[in-house]
């Protein structure tokens, strides 16, 4: 079978003929060619007509111009390759051309671009084949020409392809508007530019995490203000609860009372009482002033000082022993509150007996420790404090009622 294309076999690229061949050559350096069998792709778009050679320049058309339907006429268009070089056209004097007249092939060079421009261009992070075509085309009128050139065609397929003309063609480079300073500043005002852009990018970053940080913070405020709310209407439920139920059980007693008292006027063969007869007025009962406070539940440093206060009664004949179990306690809080990572800290076997000794034994110790937010694991054999639930000011709480305890004579008396 005939060849339908020449393979390039440095990089895999397929060419319809020799002059793209020798446009491949010179763009590339690459020289392995062969002929193949494979056919050249033809996609052509089904909306504008263009045709594509390959799935790299669909996608980049697809990106250009929204247009995403392509038929396939590569078989349409195939066509047996030529090997031979074909000679250039040339004109006559008499304007007919005429081809083969002249043995000299049609050389195509770089063009020539402002050096001083190229170099600020690539010291900017600019490819050179990039740099080159964006001078070439825009005239080399000036750097912000050249790069304004850039963003407008960084989508185009041949973006990074050095630019060729004609050898015969002299293309004279106009001079530049700008003297080598003023191009410098040109350049340093650009990159200026970019940095402001990016500082004030960061900026409005930072103001909007500083919005959502207020905001979270003020959720959070109004979160524990709606649960304190919700914890104080609790409270003042449970005891009206309360209330309501002793006033019941006063009822129940004084109704049991009136019951004994007939009975025993029954076995006593007196006549019932007479429930007109007017009973002397009872005292006036001074209604309370209700407390405009709110009602606080209660705290931890409470509970921690009614555990200190039992401790120190169930054991008030032997001071020594209390005093003794008080600094231990603080010895472990301490020790929790300056190392809160060490674990050997924050976990005490149950059944040592020195611990049993000082603090185990008597009455309150425990449920200190467990005030301060340890906890009985392994089925009670140690108490633990995990790492996640220490809470400073609880045991800085802690060591101030120990401390309280340990230093006041009367203490738990009072």
């Amino acid at each position: 079978m005939a060849g339908l294309s020449l393979k390039c076999g440095d990089c895999g690229a397929l060419l319809k003929s020799v002059e793209e061949a020798q446009e491949h050559a010179e763009l590339t350096s690459h020289s392995n060619f062969s002929e193949s069998t494979e056919a050249v792709l033809n996609l052509v778009c089904t909306t504008c007509g263009k045709p594509c050679r390959s799935k790299t320049e669909t996608d980049l058309h697809t990106k250009r111009t929204g247009h995403t339907d392509f038929v396939d006429k590569t078989l349409e268009t195939a066509n047996p390759i030529s090997l031979e070089v074909p000679k250039p056209s040339v004109v006559s004097d008499e304007g007919v051309v005429a081809t083969g007249s002249t043995s000299e092939s049609e050389e195509m060079v770089v063009p020539e671009v402002d050096k001083n421009l190229l170099g600020e261009l690539e010291v900017m992070g600019f490819p050179t084949t990039r740099a080159t075509r964006a001078l070439h085309f825009s005239g080399n009128a000036s750097l912000e020409a050249a790069i304004t050139w850039i963003v407008e065609h960084e989508n185009d397929s041949d973006i990074d392809q050095m630019p060729l003309v004609s050898v015969n063609i002299k293309v004279e480079a106009p001079k530049p508007s700008l003297t080598p300073e003023e191009m410098k500043i040109k350049a340093q005002e650009l990159r200026e530019r970019a940095r402001k852009k990016k500082e004030e990018e960061e900026k409005r970053m930072e103001r909007e995490k500083e919005k959502e940080r207020i905001r979270a913070g003020k959720e959070l405020l109004e979160a524990k203000r709606i649960e304190e709310e919700n914890e104080r209407k609790r409270i003042i439920a449970l005891r009206k609860a309360e209330k309501d139920e002793e006033k019941r059980a006063r009822e129940k007693i004084r109704q049991k009372l009136e019951e004994d008292k007939a009975e025993r006027r029954r076995k006593l063969g007196l006549p019932p009482e007479d429930p007109t007869v007017v009973k002397p007025a009872a005292a006036p009962v001074v209604q309370e002033k209700k407390s405009s406070l709110p009602i606080k539940p209660v705290t931890k440093v409470e509970r921690m000082r009614d555990c200190l206060r039992s401790l120190k009664q169930n054991h008030k004949d032997d001071d020594a022993k209390v005093k003794r179990a008080f600094q231990t306690l603080l010895t472990y809080v301490g020790n929790v509150a300056k190392n809160p990572d060490e674990e050997k800290f924050r976990k005490i076997r149950l059944s040592n007996q020195s611990f049993q000794d000082r603090v185990g034994s008597l009455r309150g110790g425990i449920d200190f420790l467990e005030v301060c937010g340890f906890e009985k694991i392994e089925g009670g054999e140690f108490l633990f404090l995990p790492r996640d639930k220490v809470d400073m000011a609880v045991l800085n709480s802690a060591g101030a009622e120990l401390n309280s305890a340990i230093v006041n004579p009367f203490f738990g008396i009072l």
